[in-house]
């Protein structure tokens, strides 16, 4: 699909769920894809948060488009990615990070804001029920919610991954992200992906990260 074809399917959704359009935001997942596919796939129709997860790929988009965007000023770059303490130091640049499990990953990303003078803001990874995901399990949110921002940073919002292939349990995975964010008073919601953001959008996400439905397998 192209960007337009799925921004109409992202607010096609919104509307059936009585929503503001507009209220969802794509994240175009870019990981793997060069700057110049970048461009023309998703820049070249408005300026997109752009989504990695791999700290130094990161790193090195941020420095090829200094060195070739003559002044542009740089995309919104998120990091969808699981955080390793020793890849923090990539991640300047970064806006938002999605995927916050434990108070100690919030402590390193915490120090390294110190040194960058400026903070990117953060959701924490709500566990789907997978044995093989990462995650905070629930029953645990709110206490790591409190060691977070003792931190300092900014929690704006919760993410989480719901399984492949299962469209039923990955409605009720983000109705659950849903009420469980709300009952924080937490606004953002990163969920959904290319099989099924509709259905996140539908549950309330803010945040939908598509990748290979902008640029394929």
């Amino acid at each position: 699909m192209s960007l337009p074809d799925v921004l109409s399917r992202i607010r096609t959704a919104e509307a059936r769920a009585g929503r503001l359009q507009g209220s969802a935001r794509l994240v175009a997942v870019t990981k793997g894809h060069s700057l110049e596919e970048i461009r023309q796939k998703v820049l070249t129709h408005g300026n997109f948060p752009l989504g990695e997860n791999r700290g130094q790929e990161v790193r090195d988009k941020v420095a090829e488009w200094t060195e070739t965007a003559q002044g542009a000023p740089q995309p919104e770059w998120h990091y969808i990615g699981p955080l390793q303490s020793n890849k923090v130091k990539y991640l300047e640049r970064v806006a938002l990070i999605h995927a916050i499990e434990d108070v100690a990953q919030a402590e390193t990303v915490a120090r390294y804001a110190e040194k960058w003078g400026r903070a990117p803001g953060v959701l924490l990874q709500l566990h789907n029920g997978e044995a093989q995901k990462h995650g905070i399990a629930p029953a645990e949110l709110s206490g790591v919610l409190a060691g977070v921002r003792a931190t300092g940073l900014d929690v704006r919002g919760l993410m989480v991954m719901a399984p492949y292939g299962q469209p039923e349990e990955a409605r009720r995975i983000f109705r659950v992200a849903a009420q469980r964010a709300h009952d924080l008073g937490l606004s953002e919601l990163s969920m959904g992906m290319s099989g099924d953001f509709e259905a996140a959008v539908e549950e309330g996400s803010t945040l939908v990260r598509v990748g290979s439905a902008l640029f394929g397998e």
